[in-house]
């Protein structure tokens, strides 16, 4: 992994499209940032988001680019439009969902980096069932909540 020494930069309308789970915009690599950080953009349609998981690994920030959001994380609920930020600290269950009736999108920032290569291993792949999506995820610390687990949400 290259050290974090120079500037890392994502000119507009560049990075790597992963259509893994909806569709995904790589902006950073961990291995521009020495590992510090990674980047990704999520474009969301209306009533869509991930289930209630869990990283292990990093906290993760979201800034809303457009459209509006529900957060949960643990037990606290927010719902933020375009320009909303908030940050979710790892190993804490979460989830967000796009609660707009037009597509969304939203910048994501992992630290450290590493997850943002979740969305284009996922594609790569291609797994097919849970068990597949699961292991898939465990190698990237990542944990999707049993329903019988998704109180908060």
């Amino acid at each position: 992994m290259k050290t974090f020494t120079y500037a890392a930069v994502s000119p507009p309308d560049h990075g790597t499209p992963a259509a893994a789970f909806g569709k995904h915009v790589i902006r950073m690599l961990a291995a521009n940032t020495g590992g510090a950080l990674g980047m990704l953009e999520a474009i969301v349609p209306p009533g869509e988001g991930p289930p209630l998981h869990v990283h292990e690994r990093e906290d993760e920030f979201f800034r809303v680019l457009s459209g509006c959001f529900g957060f949960w994380c643990a037990g606290d609920y927010v719902e933020l439009a375009e320009g909303g930020c908030i940050a979710l600290p790892r190993g804490v269950p979460h989830r967000f969902r796009n609660i707009g009736e037009t597509e969304g999108r939203l910048m994501a920032v992992v630290t450290p980096g590493g997850f943002e290569a979740f969305f284009p291993i996922i594609e790569l792949c291609k797994p097919e069932t849970p068990e597949q999506i699961a292991s898939v995820a465990m190698a990237f610390g990542l944990t999707f909540l049993p329903n019988e687990d998704r109180k908060v949400a």
